[in-house]
């Protein structure tokens, strides 16, 4: 703290208080000389310079007699304040602001009188080379003659003397002054006494009687008065001499100044004010043994050694000053050498005592004399030091997520190891804290399970809630939040956040084979929203959230997932990600780069801060912290350790450290401070590398201290405290292991969980180097074994995973038949508890090293534990989404299994891979196969017969059977129906891509087991997909397609199977139930869905739902664009971020169709997909075959440009429409086209990419629509190719018209206004009757757009016909609904047709 103006303001304090009795009431005659000299206030920097000047000059009674003489004493003239004694030949008087020093000219004194004049002389002299270099001091006004003697005037100085301010300070507060003001008062006099030296002069006899203190703007001003011993200095040896006697002199006045009894104050650390407030600096008082005698004073009846009793730092600069003159010191790196320096020093900790006010943590050591004692330096946690920058950008941050909070803000931080990164991110808790803030952290490390790390963080924070008992007032929001936005889904989390369950205070069992009816690569998707729905709940206004994750270098591919997705979540608010990595370890190539480049291309921006090497400045401080030393007395070894250590703050702890243990650096019992010993110091050759200097430090502890470091290090970053205890005697580890190891530094304690963590993990790693590189794989084994061995199998469950790594790491010493199986047995157990807890990749790990384990007799002689380490391998292969080593691995068991029951599961996961990985027709032919094998034969070849007669089976079937019937089906118990029902399931999606005509037979299939065997969760799919085949144009049989519908729906909630629910409503609310209902019913289903889907996990048919309420909104039902296209936007970020491509371009359609009717020259398309344009993507889909998406783009744009009147590019785009859909027709096969029309209309039913075809969806319907209007209007404008169009529009409300009759809601103005244009094109004058029906019935129905549209349409036909004046209102009100819709472009065409047509009405409007 540079300005120390602040300094009242921050203590407090009345300065004043100590001359409350006013100066002109104090007693001044003790005043020898009066207060005549040179003084400063401490709160200006220091200026000026040592000035070049020759010898002092000699002055003679003539010369002082020569100048002009001033008025002697009147009544009102002078008062005598000293006389003057033998020794002292002068008297001293005062006139009002100035004194008068008098020579005595008695004969008798003659010798004394001359000595005298020549002091007072040399006095003006000095007086004089002082004001040229210090604006700040005052002069000697004048040397004359005073009542015809030799006399010297000077401008009298109000105050006090230090010797009398000591002695008032007693009689005025007896219970002790403040530490800051005797600190203040200190400055005062080091700055002054800097500023002599900086002008080449030295006071020569400074003393507490020769300083006074004057009380200023709430400092002090101290001026030292009687100049005749100064002395100029003409060259560098007197220089050094004389400032060396100065400072010695000044640290006697502050041995005296800082002492609490004699000269006032309490010795007790406890009284208010007194040198106890000072906690930071501890005082010390020990017997000490100092032989000097001369500078011991009584204390109590006993010597004491100056320094002694004072906070270390004071005693420390005490003690060096007090020995800056004495010759025989060697102590060249503890010496002041300017006063200037104790200046800083005293600024210094003055600085320190604010800092230590204002802030929990301290920045000096706290010494103990447990410390002392044992000679042990003592390192706080989480040194901050030379990070204000950084620091800065943090606070920032922070600063924008609480207070805007508008979206979600990252930051990461880049460093080598042992730069402080994570020490940095700590220093945000408090200002986190002061805003009731949340903070979470979590630490990846190399030798541990990234994929629990999370998990752990989350839990960790629960955790410290429920210790907390504040869960039920403090918390309680953050439970309603989390109910809110998770609901019961929240009880997946139970396993991997277990103090999750006690914070909702839900009882709720979970079921650990959920992961296996959803699917294990869904389960993975589930886990990561489910990560990010608890992380935005946590996170609020109120209660703002800073995540910090630490060594991201080591994350796994699901966190970094989730990071993703929280950093382009929308709904996340009042959240900071914070990430430290090293960046040594981080190419362009690793997966966080990868990560990182995925969250800039979605539009995120993040900033870097890099953390390098502290200063030298930032070193000195921080030794002189930890030292308790003046930063100028400890910069010298400061240097030389920033020299060897290269700033890196770890290395530098370490290294004082080792000092510390090899007795280089040792505190001294007799001078009260912290010594050092530079020179060996700077001879001590060390490593570059801090783990080698580590490991060399542990190296030369003692033989049971280096064996528990061995033995921890292998445990990993965290331990329980009872694996030590437990092997304490087989590895010959001391008692107090654990003690030593955390005041060494090495290792930290986790609160009262009794579990360890090392300091580091760079700790971590040098006490692992330890361990000679050939004989680790020995010492783990060795390790796992005695663990094994000493540990009861109840015990197992806690210790199975330090048993387990330990023993995987000695894997290749295990040669023994039984040891291998064992081992494997072990590797089963953890893989399989892993598994439940959704740590897929950590269970791959340990499955597949116990399936090395395996001799290739275990099919024989282990068969159980063979079959069940594959089932579980394939698992958790299946759910990280390795399917090639899923694939491969399963071989094995499909030939040695020893019957089809335990295969089949196997078959299962390998299906699952298999359509994963685009082997469809693989993945047919296994299900084919397995169904074969359940007594379920399935046709390949697929001829018009066989279709036909699947279709008279499944119709026979379901003969006779109701609703409530087929609902009243009992459950599907036979295993082998449910596992074909499980089998045909996979099918229904796999045929769809690649098997078309086999796709309507696994649901015919589907249907009749149902009947036939029982219901179960798949029964429900089956029968929405068997109506939505009755919906096709193959039957049209809306009633039976509602019907099955509303079986699906009703069969799914009595199950309870909430995990197919978005596929369920995909199904029947978009293919179904839109012959039937009305369409605004449909919104809130799909948008039910969404959320259900990504609490599934299954975010592929989220995602569709979502797709097919933006095109019901905006397209079928009319809702506001504007409002519309605002929540559009965050779900395209939300496809892209669940990697479902087709839907997000879709999306982005849409949003750009809403662009576009809003007059907006805005590209939708830009920021998520290569700043291409819609022509451009356009092009792109033909170029590559990508026919769905052509053929979605083609009915987006024919509607855009109809509605805004392009009619000609409308008509170009149903042509190249056409053209796609006669193309496609031309590549189906021949046994496929017998079914052409079902999966033609019909192909979303089967999977998720509905929207991108043809299919009868909302989208098909408008599309219908559109194409007929288009075709009214060139057959009525173009008669040459009428024929053509009016084909095009006959077949156009020949389809409307059956729809209408199965909803008259959805369709009826639709076919209304299609007749009405028809009879147009006809003449026919029933044409306005079906204008007007038309607009009534989308007034009804409330599509606004349809309604506008029309009017408008109305309008043409009334100016076609010469009504003016009522084609003007249609127009007027065609615009009203338009500005309802937010169609702005259409607003404006309607417009200028109302401009146009207002001069050619009779009245206007």
């Amino acid at each position: 703290m540079d300005n120390l103006d602040d300094i009242d303001d921050i203590f407090n304090l009345d300065l004043d208080s100590i001359f409350e009795e006013g100066p002109d009431q104090l007693n001044l005659t003790s005043s020898p000389g009066g207060y005549d000299s040179l003084s400063t206030s401490f709160a200006p920097e220091l200026t000026g310079g040592v000035g070049d000047y020759g010898d002092t000059a000699t002055f003679s009674s003539s010369s002082l007699l020569s100048a002009p003489p001033r008025p002697s004493s009147a009544s009102n003239g002078p008062q005598l304040v000293s006389k003057s004694n033998c020794s002292n030949c002068t008297t001293i008087y005062r006139s009002h602001d100035t004194g008068i020093k008098v020579i005595d000219q008695n004969p008798s004194t003659s010798s004394n009188v001359q000595q005298s004049m020549q002091k007072l002389l040399h006095e003006e002299t000095v007086s004089k080379l002082l004001l040229s270099q210090c604006n700040n001091h005052r002069q000697v006004i004048e040397v004359s003659s005073f009542n015809d003697s030799p006399a010297l005037y000077f401008k009298w100085e109000n105050g006090i003397t230090c010797e009398e301010w000591l002695d008032k300070v007693q009689q005025i507060h007896p219970q002790g002054v403040e530490f800051n003001v005797r600190l203040r008062a200190a400055m005062a006099i080091s700055k002054t006494l800097s500023q002599f030296h900086q002008c080449s002069v030295a006071y020569n006899s400074l003393s507490p009687k020769n300083i006074v203190l004057t009380p200023f703007e709430g400092d002090y001003v101290a001026k030292f008065i009687d100049l005749s011993d100064a002395v100029i200095c003409n060259d560098e040896q007197t220089f050094k001499e004389m400032t060396a006697k100065d400072l010695t002199s000044l640290g006697s006045i502050f041995d005296q100044l800082f002492q609490t009894d004699g000269g006032g104050g309490s010795t007790n650390e406890g009284d208010g004010g007194g040198l106890g407030e000072f906690t930071s600096l501890r005082r010390v008082s020990v017997n000490s043994d100092m032989s000097d005698n001369n500078r011991n004073v009584r204390k109590r009846g006993k010597q004491r050694t100056p320094g002694e009793g004072l906070p270390l730092y004071l005693g420390a600069m005490i003690t060096t000053l007090l020995m800056s003159g004495d010759v025989d010191y060697d102590a060249s790196q503890l010496r002041y050498e300017s006063a200037n320096d104790v200046y800083e020093d005293l600024k210094a900790l003055v600085t320190q005592n604010i800092g230590h006010r204002r802030s929990s943590s301290l920045k000096g050591a706290e010494l103990d004399h447990e410390v002392i004692i044992h000679n042990r330096l003592k390192l706080p946690k989480d040194l901050f030091y030379g990070r204000q920058v950084q620091m800065s950008m943090i606070l920032h941050l922070l600063q924008s997520s609480t207070n805007l909070g508008n979206q979600p803000l990252m930051a990461l931080i880049a460093g080598y190891p042992g730069t402080g990164k994570s020490t940095l991110v700590n220093q945000i808790k408090k200002p986190l804290a002061d805003k009731n803030g949340c903070f979470i952290e979590g630490k990846f490390d190399k030798s541990a399970r990234p994929d629990k790390v999370l998990a752990s963080a989350l839990d960790s924070f629960f955790a410290g809630i429920n210790a907390s008992n504040a869960g039920e007032n403090a918390y309680m929001s953050m439970r309603w939040r989390i109910n809110d936005a998770i609901g019961s889904g929240v009880s997946c989390l139970f396993d991997v956040i277990p103090s999750l369950r006690k914070f909702m205070d839900d009882g709720t069992e979970v079921d650990r084979t959920e992961g296996r009816k959803i699917g294990g690569n869904v389960m993975g998707q589930r886990l990561k929203y489910m990560f990010c729905k608890l992380i935005s709940a946590i996170s609020c206004r109120s209660q703002p959230l800073v995540l910090v994750l630490d060594d991201l270098q080591w994350a796994d591919e699901m966190t970094l997932g989730v990071i993703r997705m929280l950093m382009t979540d929308p709904d996340i608010h009042y959240f900071l990600f914070l990430g430290c990595y090293r960046e040594n370890e981080v190419n362009e190539s690793h997966m966080l780069s990868a990560n990182l480049n995925d969250i800039r291309e979605q539009g995120v921006n993040f900033m870097t801060i890099k953390v390098g090497a502290i200063e030298k400045e930032s070193v000195n401080a921080l030794i002189s912290d930890v030292m308790c030393l003046p930063p100028s007395l400890c910069r010298p070894l400061s240097n030389v350790v920033h020299q060897k250590t290269g700033g890196i703050i770890m290395f530098i702890l370490r290294l004082l450290t080792s000092l510390n243990d090899e007795g280089l650096v040792w505190y001294s019992m007799s001078s009260h401070r912290w010594m050092f010993d530079l020179q060996k110091i700077e001879l001590k050759e060390m490593s570059e590398d801090v783990v080698k200097h580590m490991t060399e430090h542990m190296s030369r502890l003692p033989r049971k201290m280096q064996m528990g470091l061995k033995l921890c290090a292998c445990l990993g970053p965290n331990f329980d405290a009872a694996i030590i205890e437990k092997s304490r005697k087989d590895f010959n580890v001391g008692d107090d292991f654990l003690e030593s190891s955390v005041d060494n530094g090495f290792l930290q304690t986790k609160g009262d969980s009794g579990y360890y963590t090392w300091a580091h993990d760079q700790v971590q790693q040098a006490a692992y180097e330890l361990i000679p590189l050939q004989k680790r794989e020995k010492f783990h084994l060795l390790i796992g074994s005695k663990l094994l061995l000493s540990t009861s199998s109840s015990e197992l469950e806690k210790f199975l995973f330090y048993v387990v790594d330990n023993m995987n790491r000695g894997l290749n010493l295990v040669d023994n038949y039984h040891q291998k199986y064992e081992l494997a047995e072990l590797n089963l157990k953890a893989g399989e508890k892993v598994l439940e807890r959704h740590s897929f990749h950590s269970s791959v790990k340990y499955l597949m090293t116990g399936i090395a384990l395996l001799e290739n007799d275990s099919w024989e002689k282990k068969y159980s534990l063979t079959i069940r380490l594959y089932d579980a391998a394939s698992e958790a292969l299946c759910a990280t989404g390795d399917f090639p080593k899923l694939t491969a691995l399963t071989e094995k068991p499909l030939i040695f299994a020893r019957c089809f029951e335990d295969k089949l599961n196997i078959y299962n996961n390998l299906v699952r891979a298999l359509s994963s990985s685009g082997e469809n027709e693989e993945c047919i032919a296994t299900c084919v196969n397995v169904l074969s094998q359940l007594g379920e034969f399935l046709p390949m070849n697929i001829t018009p017969e066989i279709y036909r007669e699947e279709v008279v089976k499944v119709k026979q079937a379901l003969i006779g059977q109701s609703r409530q019937g087929l609902l009243s089906l009992p459950v599907m118990t036979d295993l082998n129906k449910l596992t074909a029902m499980r089998f045909l399931n996979h099918m229904l999606i796999v045929t769809y891509t690649s098997n078309l005509s086999l796709n309507p037979i696994v649901v015919f299939r589907m249907v009749r087991m149902t009947v036939d065997f029982g219901v179960c969760n798949i029964s429900a799919i089956a029968f929405a997909c068997y109506g939505a085949w009755l919906a096709s144009s193959l039957n049209d049989d809306y009633e039976g397609a509602f019907t099955m519908g509303r079986v699906a729906s009703d069969l799914m909630k009595k199950l309870g199977s909430a995990e197919i629910l978005p596929r369920i409503y995909l199904v029947i609310y978009g293919m179904i139930n839109i012959y039937k209902e009305p369409w605004q019913a449909s919104l809130c289903k799909h948008s039910e869905a969404f959320d259900a889907g990504l609490i599934s996990g299954d975010t592929e048919y989220a995602v569709s739902n979502i797709t097919f309420y933006y095109i019901l909104a905006l397209v079928n039902c009319g809702c506001n664009i504007k409002e519309t296209s605002q929540s559009l936007h965050k779900f395209i970020k939300r496809a892209l971020q669940y990697q479902q491509d087709v839907s997000a371009r879709t999306l982005a359609m849409l949003e750009q169709m809403a662009f576009d009717l809003m007059g907006l020259n805005k590209n939708a398309y830009e920021a998520h997909f290569g700043g291409l344009d819609e022509e451009a993507l356009k092009n792109l889909y033909v170029r590559n075959n990508l026919t769905n998406l052509t053929r979605s783009l083609y009915q987006k744009i024919r509607y855009v440009k109809y509605m805004c009147g392009d009619m000609d590019e409308a008509a170009k785009h149903y042509d190249l429409h056409q053209e796609l859909t006669a193309s496609c027709a031309v590549q189906a096969t021949t046994a496929s086209k017998c079914i052409a029309a079902f999966f033609s209309s019909n192909r979303s039913v089967f999977g998720p990419h509905y929207i991108t075809n043809s299919g009868r969806t909302s989208l098909f319907f408008v599309s219908t629509f559109i194409d007929g209007l288009i075709a009214l209007y060139f057959a009525r404008k173009h008669r040459k190719d009428e024929a053509k169009w009016t084909d095009v529009a006959e077949k156009s409300m020949e389809l409307m018209k059956k729809w209408a009759k199965s909803s008259s809601w959805n369709f009826s103005n639709k076919l209304y206004l299609l007749q009405a244009e028809y009879f147009f094109l006809k003449d026919d004058e029933r044409a306005y009757a079906c204008y007007k029906t038309s607009i009534k019935k989308a007034r009804e129905h409330k599509f606004n757009h349809e309604e506008g549209l029309a009017h408008e349409k109305l309008a043409t036909y009334l100016l076609h016909n010469n009504h003016h004046d009522e084609a003007l209102q249609y127009f007027q009100n065609a615009k009203k609904c338009y500005a309802i819709w937010g169609a702005s472009v259409l607003v404006q065409r309607v417009e200028k047709a109302i401009t146009v047509l207002s001069p050619l009405c009779s009245g206007g409007i």
